[in-house]
C-alpha cells in the first residue's frame, strides 16, 4: 500500500495527464498530483522521452526495464513489459534484463553497461561513454542520458513511496466533470 493517499486528480492539469495517458490516471499519476505543479513538469518531461525523441523505442524500453530491474521497481517494470514488447523486445531479451550481467549485441551490451554506471555509481568512465559514440548521434547520446536519468527519478519515486501498479482493467477513467471539457 502507498505510503500516501490517492488522489482524485481534478483541474487543468490532471485533465493534461490523463489526455497523455489515453483517459486514466495511474497510481503514479495519483500519487504526482499531490503537487500539481509537480505532475505538471512531470507530465511534459516524461512525455517528451516517451514520445518525442530520436532515440529508437526498443533501446528507451530496454534502459527503462533495466532501471527497474537495478532500483528493484515492480511498478516501472509492469508498466513498461508491454511497452517493450511492442518496441520488438523478446521474452528472451527481458529475461536476459533481469541477469546480473545480460548477454546481448554489442550495442545492447553497451546501452546496459552505461545504464548500469549511471545507475548504480552515477559517475560514467569515458571509455563506457565513448564506445557508445560508434551506436548513437550525439541527439541520441543526450537523449539515452536523459532517458536514463529520467526513470532512475520515476523508479526512485515509486519505489520511495510504495507506489504499486494496480490489477489490469483497474486504470481510472475521466471523472464526469472533465469528460465534458
Amino acid at each position: 500500500m502507498a505510503r500516501l493517499p490517492d488522489t482524485e486528480g481534478t483541474g487543468e492539469i490532471a485533465h493534461r495527464v490523463r489526455a497523455r495517458r489515453g483517459g486514466a490516471l495511474r497510481p503514479l499519476d495519483r500519487m504526482l498530483l499531490h503537487s500539481p505543479q509537480l505532475a505538471d513538469g512531470w507530465n511534459t518531461l516524461l512525455g517528451a522521452i516517451r514520445g518525442r525523441l530520436r532515440l529508437p523505442p526498443d533501446i528507451r524500453e530496454l534502459v527503462i526495464l533495466r532501471i527497474a530491474v537495478l532500483n528493484r521497481a515492480g511498478y516501472e517494470w509492469t508498466a513498461h513489459e508491454p511497452e517493450a514488447r511492442g518496441a520488438g523486445l523478446s521474452d528472451a531479451d527481458l529475461a536476459e534484463l533481469r541477469r546480473e550481467r545480460p548477454d546481448f549485441d554489442e550495442r545492447r551490451r553497451r546501452v546496459i553497461a552505461y545504464t548500469d554506471a549511471m545507475t548504480r555509481d552515477v559517475h560514467v568512465s569515458e571509455e563506457s561513454f565513448d564506445v557508445l559514440r560508434a551506436h548513437f548521434t550525439d541527439v541520441e547520446l543526450v537523449e539515452l542520458t536523459a532517458t536514463v536519468a529520467a526513470y532512475n527519478m520515476v523508479s526512485r519515486f515509486l519505489v520511495a513511496l510504495d507506489v504499486q501498479e494496480p490489477p489490469l482493467g483497474a486504470a481510472t477513467a475521466v471523472p464526469p466533470e472533465e469528460a465534458d471539457q
